[in-house]
């Protein structure tokens, strides 16, 4: 429910920040830069004039974007690989989960470091190369679930009464093996907001002047000791999305499964 709630408001911020705020994002005061949190600027302004709350409501829709372009990229590219490597088995399986094991093979910052900074830094790309280290956790996990499946009599009878392997897949193994892809969706939601934040940080992602998180603390990092509101603020949102999402994906994994339950 905490989860939950957190999420729900960074929701409602993100679709209300034109409402929210009297500025827009790139909206400059050069006179006041800088300025500390107070009457008409509540989070403060940032190096170039900018009303921090402004960037920190429309960043809301840049990071929340990014993290369900991501899961959903990742979760239906690594779920179709998962269950045609669990379902046919062999020499599909061998082959799949072996590329699966190429990627799982390096660390997954660095990874997308890599790819971002080969397809060139902008926002896409950061979200494609994201999407490109997360996917196998999803193949993986399909699979097991699909081996489990493969053998139960409603898929036996399905195959009985002529059904074909697509349908036996989609209509029969997927909805059965949808909990805890769910969970992992929504635990990834927090790693793709966490991730996304952490390449625009180091100029893979994001570009200024867009209102991005990551960015935001970036721009910050220099007067982090003296004018703190710059980093600070984008870095608690940054933090309560990715503690939020945990929460919705430990509540959902104790939901979706009992035996998960606490006492």
């Amino acid at each position: 429910m905490a989860g939950t709630l957190v999420i729900v408001v960074f929701i409602a911020a993100a679709l209300a920040a034109p409402a929210l705020t009297p500025h827009t994002p790139v909206d400059q005061e050069l006179a006041r830069r800088l300025g500390p949190p107070g009457a008409g600027y509540p989070l403060g302004l940032d190096q170039l004039g900018r009303d921090i709350l402004s960037r920190l409501l429309y960043g809301a829709r840049v990071s929340l974007a990014m993290g369900i372009v991501v899961v959903g990229l990742a979760g239906s590219f690594g779920t179709t690989v998962g269950l045609a490597a669990g379902y046919f088995g062999r020499q599909v399986d061998d082959v799949l989960m072996r590329a699966t094991d190429i990627f799982f093979a390096f660390p997954s910052l660095i990874l997308a470091m890599a790819i971002a900074g080969a397809l060139g830094p902008s926002l896409t790309n950061a979200m494609i190369a994201i999407a490109a280290v997360t996917w196998p956790v999803y193949a993986r996990l399909s699979r097991a679930q699909v081996i489990q499946l493969r053998n139960r009599e409603f898929v036996e009878a399905a195959r009985a009464i002529g059904a074909t392997n697509g349908w036996i897949l989609f209509r029969h193994v997927l909805p059965n093996s949808l909990a805890p892809l769910v969970v992992q969706a929504s635990f990834n939601m927090g790693d793709a907001i966490l991730t996304a934040a952490g390449l625009s940080f180091i100029g893979f992602g994001a570009q200024p002047p867009t209102p991005e998180w990551g960015v935001m603390v970036s721009e910050g990092r220099d007067y982090i000791t003296t004018q703190w509101w710059v980093s600070t603020f984008p870095g608690l949102a940054i933090l309560l999305a990715v503690t939020g999402f945990n929460l919705l994906g430990d509540g959902l994994r104790d939901l979706l499964d009992p035996r998960l339950r606490r006492a």
